[in-house]
């Protein structure tokens, strides 16, 4: 006959999980779970011996997911043009290895940016979170900035946000605005969801202004910020949690109502 008394416990204690998970100290994770900003698997926590299995549970503090899987990894990379997305090229191009072959774990990038494209570009083991990033029917916008030729007008800018016409279907810009003009050239923010291939170089050459420069600035609540070209570096504790979180309200949504 077993003894229930004296078998340890199951699962660890929330505030030493959250604590080793660097939220914060075990006593003012306590103090969080008494004020009820503390979630486990959507469930508001009151109880402070409230124990979780770390590899199971999720949990999030003030609606914000906390990172408790210590063996998912996430990077993000300043891309420079002349790199392919992809981790091994067949046709022996600069690829991706150069900037993952530091990380222990083997990452893979979330989408792609064309070789000629520059800017930021996540790179994780977390196969969840990338196909939530990747797809677009999870609506998770990426932010551009090209450099066109010609003198960019108001209409045009309209007309990209009211939709063209290219040869694989309808297309419009989720937000689109004029930042520069001079030289003979125009500088223009794109804000898409599409994960269309070349989808800003060909939105830009059907209204009569090529790209000449592109950079991708945003992707979803991450900004590229002053990080240098060919660079790369972890998320930090804020981004990650942001992505998760991202992530956890994607699955939580009923099918098709994430679709734009």
């Amino acid at each position: 006959m077993i003894d229930n008394e004296n078998q340890e416990p199951e699962g660890v204690r929330l505030q030493k999980v959250l604590a080793h998970a660097g939220v914060a100290s075990r006593r003012v994770v306590e103090d969080l779970i008494v004020q009820g900003r503390i979630r486990v698997n959507g469930e508001t926590v009151y109880e402070l011996g409230r124990r979780i299995d770390p590899e199971v549970d999720l949990v999030d503090v003030d609606g914000t997911a906390v990172q408790l899987d210590v063996s998912k990894r996430y990077v993000m990379l300043n891309k420079p043009t002349g790199i392919v997305s992809t981790m091994r090229d067949e046709q022996g191009r600069p690829d991706l290895r150069e900037f993952t072959d530091e990380y222990e774990e083997r990452l893979y990038n979330v989408g792609r940016l064309d070789a000629d494209t520059s800017g930021l570009l996540i790179l994780t083991n977390d196969g969840e979170l990338a196909h939530v990033l990747a797809h677009p029917k999870f609506g998770v916008t990426k932010v551009y900035i090209a450099r066109v030729e010609g003198k960019v007008l108001p209409q045009t800018i309209a007309k990209l946000t009211k939709g063209i016409e290219l040869e694989d279907g309808p297309i419009k810009a989720d937000k689109a605005r004029l930042l520069d003009t001079s030289g003979g050239t125009s500088l223009v923010e794109l804000t898409l969801h599409s994960g269309k291939n070349r989808i800003v170089r060909r939105m830009m050459a059907a209204v009569g202004h090529p790209v000449r420069d592109l950079v991708r600035r945003q992707f979803g609540p991450l900004h590229l910020g002053t990080l240098p070209v060919g660079r790369s570096r972890e998320l930090t504790k804020v981004e990650r949690g942001e992505l998760l979180t991202l992530s956890r309200a994607a699955h939580e949504t009923p099918s098709g109502q994430g679709e734009k």
